[in-house]
């Protein structure tokens, strides 16, 4: 029937091979109850009907009509040619059609250090809207910025056109003051780097480009009431010594900036918390992040109970409570590529509840589970840390959330004075989470940071493990 006919023609896009041995039954024998008679029932003997069943099984693999082949030929010549003689056009046109689309930015920008484009980072002072292929590198899209926008980045760029670059922090706020461009897009820039190529590090400007903004803000509303400020009647000395300096403080940790990026350009552009476990990141994995991705009717390579291994960092964990109170997980990994989901039953999540916390890097081992409507998931059925262990892991308790929240100025704080090798963690008995500070920075676990932590939290609420 027809009904049954696009039945077939779905699981052959589909490659369902479990709903075409069935259908196999219905096209051979026919089915009495959907009053289809099947081919024996029409004159065509059993061997000639699974021939004719086998080549359809054969063109399901991967087939499709002559001009639909013809089309896509054309269109792979054509962008094969252009990749290989202009491939940082190429790829600049490629991240510039999907600004909108951070998870194919991050995949593209992947394919780009693969293939040894540099990608610089956003500029202020030299970068568009777009993407932009420029002396053999990629000028990172400002539009691509998240909280920024192609309106404000447009009247940025006509700004710089007419009056010339931005000199400083302030020249670029007072020119800017009249434009769409509010404390988010600022923020936005500043995290970013593409405010780099001015006086002051990123920390500096962090705190205080608001109040430059609103003395900027109060110096306009006067003009336009026309009266005069304090600063008018100043001296140029004066001025200078009123006018809001920055900060004498050095700039964010690496890892510190790196999740900055992170959170407004959905990549690692200067760097990556991965790139020291690349190499065996690369030869160990047999499924990267974009395998788990549903691509409509082309599906990805990876099959529905297929073992893989793969690992990344862990970005977020949700905690689910089954029928039974029982409790499990649904774990984001992020890798070089992107990210993908891994379901963690209960068995799994409480022998590996202490790796499966937000920032740990670890390897997951586990069966692929598939879906026509959604990514692919991962079913884990192994974890093991990535880190290297050859440094120790300074542990201190807390209660609860809240004090972690408090207390967490002073212990990053800490690790600014105490610099060292090895890694600080906090261990919260409510709810029983560990959280780690590797990404800002190493502490030393000498006896002087132990002694002071003692002090502060109580000897029972500190600990070190491991040794080198």
């Amino acid at each position: 029937s027809l009904g049954r006919s696009d039945l077939l023609r779905r699981a052959m896009s589909k490659k369902k091979g479990d709903v075409m041995q069935r259908e196999r039954q219905c096209f051979v024998y026919g089915d009495p109850e959907s009053d289809i008679p099947g081919c024996i029932n029409n004159g065509i003997d059993e061997k000639t009907a699974n021939k004719i069943y086998d080549e359809m099984i054969d063109f399901a693999k991967y087939a499709f009509n002559k001009s639909h082949a013809a089309a896509y030929a054309i269109v792979s010549y054509q962008t094969a040619w252009l990749k290989a003689r202009y491939p940082v056009e190429f790829m600049a046109s490629l991240m510039t059609s999907v600004l909108d689309n951070s998870a194919k930015i991050a995949g593209y920008t992947y394919n780009c250090r693969q293939m040894w484009i540099e990608i610089a980072p956003p500029d202020i002072n030299e970068g568009s809207g777009p993407f932009v292929a420029k002396d053999g590198r990629i000028l990172y899209g400002l539009a691509a910025i998240k909280g920024v926008g192609e309106s404000s980045v447009e009247q940025i760029v006509k700004e710089r056109e007419a009056h010339g670059l931005f000199t400083d922090l302030k020249d670029f706020l007072t020119r800017t003051g009249q434009l769409e461009v509010n404390k988010r897009v600022v923020e936005g820039l500043i995290k970013a780097g593409a405010l780099d190529s001015m006086p002051g590090n990123r920390r500096q400007k962090m705190m205080v480009y608001a109040r430059i903004m609103e003395q900027i803000h109060k110096d306009n509303k006067m003009t336009l009431a026309g009266q005069m400020s304090l600063l008018d009647i100043m001296g140029e000395n004066d001025r200078q010594k009123m006018a809001i300096s920055f900060p004498d403080v050095s700039e964010y940790e690496r890892g510190q900036m790196l999740s900055m990026e992170k959170e407004v350009l959905s990549v690692y552009l200067s760097g990556h918390p991965l790139e020291e476990y690349a190499a065996e990141w690369k030869r160990r994995v047999s499924a990267v992040s974009t395998d788990f991705e549903n691509n409509g009717e082309e599906k990805g390579r990876l099959y529905d109970g297929q073992r893989v291994l793969t690992g990344g960092i862990v970005s977020d964990v949700r905690i689910k409570y089954t029928k039974n109170n029982q409790v499990m997980a649904y774990i984001i990994i992020e890798d070089m590529v992107g990210t993908f989901e891994v379901i963690v039953f209960p068995k799994s999540y409480e022998r590996y509840r202490e790796l499966l916390q937000e920032d740990e890097i670890v390897w997951v081992e586990g069966r692929v589970s598939t879906d026509d409507e959604r990514d692919s998931q991962l079913i884990c059925e192994s974890v093991s840390p990535m880190r290297k262990t050859n440094s120790r892991e300074l542990w201190v308790r807390l209660d609860n959330i809240e004090s972690y929240n408090t207390q967490k100025p002073y212990l990053v704080d800490m690790i600014n004075r105490r610099p060292g090798d090895d890694c600080l963690v906090v261990y919260i008995n409510e709810g029983r989470k560990a959280r780690r500070f590797d990404k800002e920075g190493g502490i030393s676990a000498d006896g002087r940071t132990i002694e002071e932590l003692k002090m502060r939290f109580g000897n029972e609420n500190i600990a070190v493990k491991g040794g080198k």
